[in-house]
């Protein structure tokens, strides 16, 4: 995967309405800030909230920061690893279920989102401080904790991307 040449992204939590939707709709507005034509949508990995709208504490928090959201859950489907060129998780357990689904030679575009976050640049592969938590059953401060880990790792992306491409 080279981030120069990314034109798809997919951001995934567990269940597509929580994170995943905080983090496409961030990721959008930061790549269309930047001038970036790069698609990005969402996913769960779990289909228990397919068809619904995002969280309404997810709603609140994007809306309450300056930022629209429409949102219709899905799950990801296999086929999709084809069509996307990077695959954003936001934990362990999101990027466990989706490599055991991936073919292996699709596995290096599954990445711990926050793993773009410059203040985790030196991090373990496999440090907690790379995820982000799920504020499913959390206060609304926990969402926007969400919001404020997703942001600093959209804004390293795009960096990353945009360093790539003047490369």
């Amino acid at each position: 995967m080279k981030l120069s040449e990314i034109k798809t992204i997919c951001v995934v939590c567990a269940g597509n309405i929580c994170r995943s939707p905080i983090g496409e709709v961030v990721l959008k507005d930061r790549l269309d800030k930047a001038g970036l034509d790069i698609f990005v949508d969402s996913a769960g990995t779990g289909d228990w909230h397919e068809g619904e709208d995002a969280n309404q504490k997810s709603i609140k928090v994007l809306r309450d920061s300056g930022y629209e959201i429409s949102h219709n859950a899905r799950q990801f489907k296999k086929h999709w690893f084809e069509q996307k060129d990077l695959i954003l998780v936001m934990d362990f357990e999101n990027k466990r279920n989706l490599t055991s689904i991936a073919p292996k030679d699709q596995l290096p575009k599954i990445k711990l989102m926050r793993a773009f976050d410059p203040l985790f640049k030196n991090a373990a592969q496999d440090s907690l401080e790379l995820e982000v938590p799920d504020p499913y059953h959390e206060p609304l401060d926990a969402f926007y904790e969400v919001l404020d880990m997703v942001e600093q790792a959209s804004d390293g992306l795009v960096a990353e991307i945009l360093k790539a491409q003047r490369n």
